[in-house]
């Protein structure tokens, strides 16, 4: 395949995918930020869905950081993985340095993305999760594993590019996945795109607000055409 132009390119591929969800007022759509943000608020657009961003935090287990033994995430939520933790021998004083650690850099990211809004409610929704690319799949794992504890009906994933074995893999975790391309071989997440540029937290901020002016002005042109019609 051709590589996505940019992360807002990928997102309108990916809407397209998801276009089963268009329209349906249970919808709502979270991000993963950074590089899920302007993704998924091209998602959120096409689908006429609320936008807001769940922050993951991965919890290293000391010494070997890169493997995770749980997560942090939006809404207080904190996910250990037990099994991690017992095979390793990982003390209660190392997970809680840990969790205090990420604890602040989360906060710091709530802060910075969504002032003082508090998170969006999602209890008996269905949720799309939506990241740039799925390598691992670790990071969507403890996004998934974090969102469950807030009561969703529904979880559904969407990406725009994804290693095959991982959408298979992730598919088994929740109710539904779009991976828009799963190419072979993979690579990464980065060969799909020409230009993979980090996302600030800045453009975040104001790629949220945006989608928050572009949903008041849809809900106040369809209160005025039902208001019409009485």
């Amino acid at each position: 395949m051709s590589r996505y132009q940019g992360r807002r390119h990928a997102g309108r591929v990916l809407a397209s995918a998801l276009r089963n969800y268009a329209g349906r007022s249970d919808v709502t759509v979270l991000a993963l930020p950074r590089g899920g943000v302007p993704v998924a608020y091209e998602v959120a657009r096409q689908l006429g869905a609320p936008l807001d961003v769940l922050v993951v935090r991965k919890l290293g287990v000391p010494g070997h950081e890169e493997l995770a033994m749980g997560a942090l995430a939006s809404g207080d939520v904190q996910v250990i993985n037990e099994e991690v933790v017992s095979a390793l021998d990982v003390s209660q004083s190392a997970i809680a340095a840990a969790v205090s650690e990420e604890s602040r850099e989360l906060a710091r990211r709530e802060r910075a993305y969504r002032g003082k809004r508090p998170p969006s409610d999602v209890s008996g929704r269905t949720v799309i999760l939506v990241d740039d690319g799925l390598a691992t799949g670790s990071t969507m794992r403890a996004a998934v594993a974090g969102l469950r504890q807030r009561g969703p009906e529904r979880i559904v994933v969407g990406v725009p590019i994804a290693a095959p074995s991982t959408c298979e893999e992730l598919a088994c975790e929740v109710d539904d996945i779009v991976c828009a391309v799963t190419p072979e071989p993979f690579y990464a997440v980065a060969r799909w795109y020409a230009d993979f540029r980090q996302t600030t937290d800045q453009e975040v901020r104001e790629l949220l607000e945006a989608a928050a002016r572009h949903r008041s002005a849809r809900e106040y042109a369809s209160a005025s055409v039902e208001g019409q019609q009485e």
